[in-house]
């Protein structure tokens, strides 16, 4: 399995760097190095090898002591699973990349502060991570589970945003912890697992009990089993993708909401909008076939006219989200 891994890996190395590297230089996106991208290219692989190899050690353990109810066996294993790289992931994982560490304008840090306690947040945490060292890009994001939940803001959109617009950014993540998004994300990926695993285990045993001779092995529990493993997960991803794709995009939408009505700020929302779309050259109104299968967030056009016309506070209507406002 380490070896295939391996060679998986360096067959998409020469995608990997010009997706990676020689495309984000070549649209002024990158300030990466050479030394740093493949720095972390080798840091990917290890996890890879190291994560992956023990799980792929425990699903054949499952397989061959429990032949029919693997599938089941793993999708309620993966559950915790899932939730601990969730967990761990903001603590061990994601430093690997970059340094993360507390907001540097310690003001700001306090109007964040004050914002989330407004939104029913309390003991939040923010932390800025130098990202500048890599990108041109902007983004900032919820991240962690139970002690390890956080607002990140990387470096770069520190730099390009002003205070309202900031707080508005803010004001949407925030949406996200409110709203339970992270374990509704969570809820999702298991839910993904549970159905590809079953799906590999009606699909994958006819295959193999068909075609056994020219396979190559006769059970699914066998090693040599393993691209077919990756070629089914590789079909129900895509399969699945506008699926994951639209309830992103949902949840994406109800946390400009909650932004909207925790600031009632539309200008600075509007305005952070447009500055997301010329820092990260994104295309504000693509079409409805790149928006299905690669679109998890609504259309940068789409947000800035929601946050143009989203005023209920204006007529008196109910806002959705008051109930969690302070």
């Amino acid at each position: 399995a380490g070896v295939l891994a391996v060679l998986y890996s360096v067959a998409n190395l020469p995608l990997d760097f010009y997706r990676g590297f020689v495309r984000q230089h070549a649209y002024g996106l990158s300030n990466q190095t050479l030394g740093k991208w493949f720095a972390d290219w080798l840091k990917t692989l290890a996890v890879l090898l190291a994560v992956g190899g023990s799980l792929l050690w425990l699903a054949y353990l499952v397989l061959r002591k429990s032949p029919r109810r693997w599938w089941l066996l793993g999708s309620v294993g993966a559950v915790p699973l899932v939730v601990l790289a969730v967990v761990v992931a903001p603590v061990w994982l994601d430093p690997l990349f970059n340094d993360f560490g507390p907001m540097k304008d310690q003001a700001l840090e306090r109007e964040i502060l004050t914002l989330a306690e407004r939104a029913g947040i309390q003991g939040s945490r923010v932390f800025e991570v130098n990202k500048s060292v890599d990108t041109k890009a902007v983004n900032a994001y919820v991240t962690g589970l139970f002690g390890t939940h956080r607002i990140v803001l990387w470096d770069t959109i520190l730099a390009r945003l002003d205070r309202r617009e900031l707080l508005s950014v803010m004001g949407h993540e925030m949406g996200h912890y409110v709203l339970g998004h992270v374990q509704l994300g969570v809820a999702l990926t298991c839910a993904f697992i549970a159905v590809t695993l079953w799906g590999a285990g009606a699909v994958g045993g006819r295959v193999v009990r068909r075609f056994r001779e020219h396979l190559g092995f006769h059970e699914l529990s066998d090693i040599a089993s393993l691209p077919l493993f990756v070629l089914w997960f590789q079909l129900a991803g895509f399969v699945l993708l506008p699926l994951g794709n639209a309830f992103s995009r949902h949840i994406e939408h109800e946390a400009d909401r909650f932004g909207l009505e925790l600031t009632r700020d539309n200008r600075a929302a509007a305005t952070s909008f447009v500055k997301l779309q010329h820092t990260n050259l994104d295309v504000p109104r693509p079409g409805w076939l790149y928006k299905v299968w690669r679109a998890s967030h609504p259309p940068l056009g789409e947000r800035i006219d929601f946050c143009n016309s989203y005023r209920p506070w204006q007529t008196g209507e109910p806002l959705r989200y008051e109930r969690h406002f302070r």
